[in-house]
């Protein structure tokens, strides 16, 4: 590449990014502009009464909290849960939610599982994402706008 084609881009990215400011609200809440779903997870689900760890922490968060009632508490953030961005709930049952979150701008997919685990008293939290190295803290700041909620609730 040569220093005109270095000048060009550098000259072009502002343009760009004008334009995805201006087209992104004027998108539908679920709308993304490319779609890079992957692969569902095969880690997924409660596995001997937990839900899984993380394989890495920097493009997965996962907690747990206490709580008097584990499946109160996970009834208590299904709103929470609902008013997510991107938000698809897959799968409730017998106190676990699987959950995808599609990010707006690339449409990178996120896996969300809560489980009531009522033998330990707790509600387990996790959210990985699907594809790259890094989710830039987008896991761990959606487990905690959670535990907010759950706090509030």
């Amino acid at each position: 590449m040569t220093l005109h084609h270095l000048r060009f881009l550098r000259r072009l990215l502002p343009l760009l990014a004008l334009l995805l400011a201006l087209a992104l609200p004027t998108l539908p809440a679920r709308a993304s502009l490319l779609h890079l779903e992957g692969p569902v997870p095969e880690g997924l689900g409660v596995r001997q009464g937990h839900l899984s760890g993380c394989p890495s922490p920097a493009h997965c968060a996962r907690q747990d909290w206490p709580v008097t009632d584990p499946d109160a508490a996970l009834a208590a953030l299904m709103p929470a849960v609902l008013s997510l961005d991107g938000v698809d709930v897959v799968e409730t049952r017998d106190g676990y939610l699987h959950a995808t979150v599609t990010s707006r701008l690339f449409g990178f997919v996120d896996d969300l599982e809560l489980y009531a685990n009522r033998r330990e008293g707790l509600l387990e939290a996790r959210s990985e994402s699907r594809l790259g190295d890094s989710d830039l803290g987008v896991n761990g700041r959606r487990l905690g706008r959670l535990r907010d909620a759950l706090s509030a609730a």
